[in-house]
């Protein structure tokens, strides 16, 4: 695990054995990762990276596994992909002027067994506090692949109150409370943003526990287009996690008729940008 920090923002630890996601997220004093505070999926990679406050779905395959075919047939894509447990290779970091970079580079098998390489650089602000996340998957295999991307931002609810909402043009009636759903939990996706506008944003709070400040989410939807958003609160989870997306809630073969794979051909590549900061 590798600390990370700027004069400003949270304090992050990002996980050099899992594709550099972030693990803990602090604060003022407070880690707002939900820990084990999650629900068992069955898979180990995933169960250690759902701990941590953001993992990365793909490029393979998002969501939930469904059955692979051809040559694979029988077998099933893994639990959001396969670049949880990929570890990555640091290339430089620097902590200057009070700003905080990391670039690494991620070499990635798939479960067809093609290879991809995530470039990633993160930065954090010193003189704003927001945390910058640039990421470009490129085609490193012989074979042209479908890439699917989604990000994963999990909250430890147990610091939400009943003041705490969910807030973005793209939600019904501009936002509500953060139990949405029914019971102990639910889920939704949706378009992220009006046609032609480049970036969307989701705000999440206000959280009493690190001073009344929000969490302030914003992605790039020419390649996120959509938002997703789940709760769980079904003992022992207590999570809810914020989920900038590349393909609309369908399964992949839904997605495959209907020509939505981005498909990228050997050596092509496809970027990715989100930024968070707490104001």
């Amino acid at each position: 695990m590798m600390d990370f920090s700027a004069d400003k923002g949270p304090k992050l630890t990002l996980d050099e054995s899992s594709v550099l996601d972030i693990s803990a997220c602090i604060v003022d004093g407070n880690n707002l990762a939900p820990g084990r505070a999650i629900p068992d999926d069955g898979d180990p990679r995933i169960d250690h990276s759902l701990e941590g406050f953001l993992f990365t779905c793909g490029p393979d395959h998002i969501r939930h596994p469904q059955p692979m075919s051809g040559a694979f047939e029988g077998k099933r894509y893994p639990l959001h992909g396969s670049f949880s447990s990929h570890p990555a290779k640091i290339l430089w970091t620097r902590f200057e002027d009070g700003n905080a970079e990391c670039r690494a580079d991620i070499d990635v098998v798939t479960a067809e067994r093609l290879t991809a390489r995530l470039e990633r650089h993160w930065r954090i602000d010193g003189a704003t506090g927001e945390v910058s996340l640039n990421d470009r998957i490129v085609n490193t295999s012989v074979e042209a692949m479908p890439v699917f991307l989604m990000y994963h931002m999990n909250v430890g609810a147990k610091w939400f109150d009943d003041g705490v909402r969910l807030s973005g043009q793209m939600l019904e009636n501009g936002g509500f409370a953060w139990t949405f759903g029914e019971g102990s939990g639910g889920l939704f996706c949706v378009p992220a943003t009006a046609k032609g506008e480049d970036w969307s944003e989701v705000r999440l709070g206000p959280i009493a526990a690190i001073g009344g400040k929000s969490l302030r989410v914003r992605f790039g939807t020419d390649t996120l287009p959509f938002l997703q958003v789940w709760r769980n609160q079904r003992a022992p989870a207590h999570i809810l996690g914020i989920e900038p997306v590349s393909h609309r809630l369908a399964s992949r073969g839904e997605l495959e008729d209907a020509g939505e794979f981005n498909i990228l051909q050997p050596g092509e590549a496809r970027s990715f940008a989100l930024n968070f900061a707490f104001a």
